[in-house]
């Protein structure tokens, strides 16, 4: 494998886990966020363009209101991050405007980058502030989010910003040292993994487990994440945030943590923003035949290799192509509503208008619009 060089890094994605934000929810550790603050000052002033992911504002709502371990009920848990947000946007402005920097709080919902229109306003918004020179700080909008549009962790938040402005790296600091070949925790023999292809099925199976109680992400979430970075050509670094000056070292090719780097060709800005929805509008099971199509002939999806669609969904919203076992193959924008679907199942381009008495499209999803979304490494007979 190549060497990965961070020098070459323009733009970095940082983002910070609860743990550390919170000295393990103790209340926001104010001397690593000023130590973090100092670090990335000094990479703007080597060029680099910076983003940070920031989790903390639940752990430091918690905290604020007293309250001895987290809660269950989403209004309580949105509440807590109420609380918690001021603190810890106030806490970064404090330490970055010590080092001659602004800053600009965003919050994010999986809603604003799902929908098409929303996501260019989010990039052209970032890409203007780091034009002047502004360090963005994203968070999940937990105040509004319900379980149904949540990102579910900030590392898949800080994936979804690499791929959005096209970021280089996505360093994601934890409180572990990297990824190990087994929990060391379990396992003497576990070794850290020095550096691995993101993407790469068994580093699932390396990751299994938990995290800290503290944040909902673990270690598992973090070789996703890289795996969804990746598509984007970004490369990602799992590093311990309380390494002394971890970025600064990092910058300096110091090999620390575990790199995972990114092999694949970057995807297109519009099937990137196809891939990167977390949750789709239906399903769609096509025939081996039409699996082999999408996978590797590169075609567009026809009605007559569907077998059974699931879900309501409209016209223009993304669904899942599964195979007939049920495995996602891609995903992509669909040209018929799910009633019209169920009545061309099937059924030929040329019977389509015929049916439904009119013609959007001669294809389900054409290849312009669908994307695969895994390694795809299917046997046909």
């Amino acid at each position: 494998m190549s060497q990965f060089s961070m020098a070459q890094a323009k733009r970095i994605i940082v983002k910070v886990g609860s743990s550390l934000v919170t000295n393990n929810g103790r209340g926001l550790d104010r001397a690593a966020i000023t130590g973090w603050a100092e670090q990335m000052a000094a990479l703007k002033k080597a060029g680099k363009e910076i983003i940070l992911v920031s989790s903390g504002s639940i752990a430091e709502g918690i905290k604020r209101l007293g309250w001895a371990e987290r809660p269950k009920e989403m209004q309580e848990l949105q509440a807590a991050a109420a609380v918690g947000q001021m603190g810890l946007v106030q806490a970064y402005e404090t330490s970055f405007s010590e080092q001659g920097l602004q800053t600009a709080q965003v919050l994010l919902t999986h809603e604003d980058l799902s929908d098409r229109h929303r996501y260019l306003n989010a990039r052209s918004a970032l890409r203007t502030l780091l034009k002047w020179n502004v360090v963005p700080i994203i968070n999940e909008n937990d105040t509004v989010t319900t379980e149904e549009i949540k990102f579910g962790d900030n590392d898949t938040l800080g994936a979804l910003v690499a791929n959005l402005l096209e970021a280089d790296v996505l360093i994601l600091l934890t409180d572990q040292n990297g990824l190990y070949t087994a929990d060391p925790r379990r396992d003497a023999q576990a070794t850290l993994l020095d550096e691995a292809q993101a993407g790469d099925a068994a580093l699932e199976a390396m990751a299994g487990g938990a995290g800290s109680s503290i944040g909902k992400g673990g270690m598992l979430t973090k070789v996703l994440a890289a795996k969804r970075a990746a598509r984007s050509g970004a490369s990602t670094i799992i590093a311990n945030g309380r390494e002394e000056n971890v970025l600064l070292r990092l910058a300096a090719n110091e090999k620390i943590g575990t790199r995972l780097v990114a092999r694949m060709v970057p995807l297109l800005a519009r099937k990137q923003w196809i891939a990167d929805h977390l949750q789709v509008a239906g399903q769609l099971f096509l025939d081996d035949g039409a699996v082999r199509a999408v996978v590797r002939e590169g075609k567009s999806l026809l009605a007559i290799g569907v077998v059974r669609s699931e879900g309501s969904f409209n016209r223009g919203e993304v669904v899942a192509c599964c195979n007939e076992q049920g495995q996602e193959i891609a995903r992509g924008l669909v040209n018929y509503h799910a009633d019209g679907v169920q009545k061309i199942l099937g059924q030929p381009s040329n019977k389509i208008g015929e049916i439904l008495g009119h013609l959007e499209e001669p294809e389900l999803i054409h290849r312009d619009n669908l994307v695969l979304t895994q390694n795809n490494n299917i046997t046909f007979d």
